[in-house]
């Protein structure tokens, strides 16, 4: 069963009734939350730092957000589990785009890139995104 079929079913979405576009805007919006739940947790990993260098709340989403996918990288070379090659590989990039996003050359990676970045970084780090995928669950069964 697909990630996104499991997820679905916690929120109670049967998404075998849904069409090809109502099932891509479920994805799109899980992406979203998971890509905020993300960005909060580089956030508050590097706090210290945006305290040291005094910037305000804007100085830091901005920050947060220019360097979201190479944290992302820089956490799944960190993990061990994925080397810049193994990277390259799964994601069917050439291994120097890999690079310059990771050396933050390249700040604006496609979507379709940062989308199998994500995807490769969630099999790494199954727990992480249980954890996440289980709050957005609780924010959205909250609002419901």
């Amino acid at each position: 069963m697909a990630a996104i079929e499991r997820i679905s079913q916690g929120l109670g979405i049967n998404i075998t009734k849904l069409s090809r576009e109502e099932n891509l805007i479920v994805e799109m919006e899980l992406l979203v939350r998971i890509c905020e739940e993300l960005r909060e947790l580089y956030k508050n990993k590097h706090i210290d730092y945006f305290r040291l260098m005094k910037f305000d709340m804007e100085q830091v989403n901005t920050m947060v957000e220019e360097n979201f996918i190479v944290d992302v990288i820089k956490d799944l070379l960190i993990s061990q589990e994925y080397s810049l090659e193994g990277i390259a590989h799964y994601t069917q990039t050439p291994e120097e785009v890999i690079c310059d996003i990771a050396a933050g050359w390249n700040q604006s990676p496609s979507l379709q890139l940062s989308r199998k970045l994500i995807s490769l970084h969630r099999l790494a780090r199954p727990n992480l995104y249980r954890e996440i995928m289980k709050k957005v669950v609780a924010d959205y069964l909250v609002q419901a």
